[in-house]
């Protein structure tokens, strides 16, 4: 597998971004804070190419196998970042994570802000590889079921 190349989506890259984003969102359910973060975090749809927002694609092989969109900002926020399963651990979200720093840094951010959901270890090491670390812990109960 060769190294991932790191560029910005193009129009043409919107079918493979859909579907990399129903699997980042399917893989979403059942996990602890998961169902929060699909309610916080709204479904691209086709909207990656909106102002202020930067979509960044992974490629393998001219293969999209990833993306993150980062929302720019005086802090800017990486709303979401996914890399198929089968693409992992050869540096495609390291490699996303670099470039969305520098776009950030480049556009005058003064920091860079991501969510991890509770017990998402690959995630945390992911940020944590970048300097992205926990600044507060946002803790909830469901108040709309039944109660323990």
């Amino acid at each position: 597998m060769t190294a991932p190349v790191i560029r910005h989506a193009l129009p043409e890259d919107v079918g493979e971004l859909n579907e990399l984003e129903r699997r980042a969102r399917l893989g979403l359910n059942g996990e602890r804070g998961g169902q929060r973060l699909l309610e916080l975090v709204a479904s691209r749809n086709d909207r990656w190419f909106e102002e202020g927002v930067e979509t960044l694609v992974s490629l393998i092989d001219d293969v999209p196998v990833g993306f993150l969109v980062l929302k720019l900002d005086d802090i800017s926020v990486v709303e979401s970042v996914f890399v198929h399963e089968e693409a992992r651990e050869v540096g495609c979200g390291d490699a996303l994570l670099g470039t969305a720093r520098s776009i950030a840094e480049a556009f005058g951010s003064r920091r860079l802000e991501a969510t991890a959901l509770p017990g998402d270890r690959e995630t945390k090491n992911l940020y944590e590889r970048a300097s992205i670390t926990a600044k507060a812990i946002t803790v909830s109960v469901d108040l709309s079921g039944p109660s323990s």
